[in-house]
């Protein structure tokens, strides 16, 4: 659909967020909580930081929680029953002040889990959600989407986008259906467009690497030498993954008790040594580098090829939050001038 553009000012968002609650909505936006900036439910717009490049942790909990039950299993006097999970009763959520970066990561996510199996679980809290960014007006030197030929404008992946004017003012992108239905619903809160230069707004986050050039160059580079010497500092944590909005590896468990059973779900990561475990006790993926290695193919080689999109959006979490100090962007752009 064509972009259709809005205004808006920071009292009349106040008044949309306040309806969407009483819409029965559940509105997340970034919340300061001490030092740390993190999705957190809100029921005003006062509650939300505006001040801040990235949340510590990305947004993929609200369609891919950290913990989940997929069904359970009961037993009574030999009969079983399977009950799953009522995706009828999903909440509607929107996503406010997210960044286009988090809004892209959705798209990465989405591709693992509408592949060729289909997710009903995610795809059923992804349909119920409405992502509204707020572009970039600032980074910090750990950001990177621009070389990934995005920007800190970028509609992809938003329902709406705001674009903040220095006065309280917001240009509205209407990129969605589903963005417009929103505003449809809620047009008192919405003005007619007034001029503004969205480019002159954002910030200007300057171009690391070739991405096309490394990703072209992994195809022949799986023995190379750089995986050891890239991964000597990884121990294996996994925070990498963990914040990354794009990562969506997770483990399965079986849990009994009594006569009731719950399938469960949980976050993992291809860094950790137990990932690739066989039962027979073989691994292979057996030392840090091949599994440091198995991350970088996964996110710019094997994604690629798969679903035509890159594992990786450029926010710059993993760099911000690894224990060792591994910057995945001083990484790339090594890989480049190595590769």
């Amino acid at each position: 659909m064509n972009i259709e553009r809005k205004w808006t000012t920071r009292a009349l968002l106040d008044q949309f967020i306040d309806s969407l609650v009483k819409d029965q909505y559940k509105v997340f936006g970034p919340v300061r909580n001490g030092d740390l900036i993190d999705y957190s439910e809100i029921s005003s717009l006062s509650e939300t930081e505006s001040d801040y490049v990235a949340t510590n942790q990305s947004a993929k909990s609200l369609v891919l929680p950290k913990y989940e039950s997929l069904f359970r299993v009961t037993r009574d006097r030999g009969n079983i029953s399977l009950i799953n999970k009522e995706l009828d009763k999903l909440p509607e959520m929107i996503l406010f002040g997210s960044r286009p970066c988090d809004a892209r990561g959705m798209t990465a996510l989405t591709s693992i889990f509408d592949g060729e199996i289909k997710d009903q679980i995610y795809l059923g809290r992804l349909a119920k959600l409405a992502i509204i960014s707020v572009s970039c007006v600032k980074h910090d030197d750990t950001c990177f989407c621009t070389s990934f030929k995005s920007g800190p404008g970028d509609p992809s992946g938003s329902d709406l986008l705001l674009t903040p004017n220095e006065n309280e003012g917001f240009l509205v992108e209407i990129i969605t259906e589903k963005g417009k239905q929103l505003v449809d619903q809620h047009s008192k809160c919405f003005e007619d467009e007034k001029e503004l230069d969205k480019e002159a707004r954002l910030t200007d986050v300057p171009v690391a690497f070739d991405i096309d050039y490394i990703t072209g160059k992994l195809k022949s580079k799986f023995d190379d030498d750089t995986w050891i010497e890239q991964s000597l500092r990884c121990i294996g944590c996994g925070t990498c993954a963990y914040v990354c909005p794009a990562c969506g590896c997770f483990d399965i468990q079986d849990v009994k008790t009594g006569e009731h059973s719950l399938r469960k779900r949980s976050w993992d990561s291809c860094g950790y040594d137990l990932f690739t475990l066989h039962a027979s006790g073989h691994n292979p993926r057996k030392v840090q580098s091949q599994r440091w290695r198995q991350r970088i193919y996964h996110k710019f080689r094997y994604m690629l090829e798969t679903d035509d999109v890159l594992g990786c959006v450029g926010c710059g979490r993993c760099s911000k939050t690894c224990s060792v100090d591994m910057n995945l962007k001083t990484h790339l752009i090594n890989l480049e001038n190595e590769l």
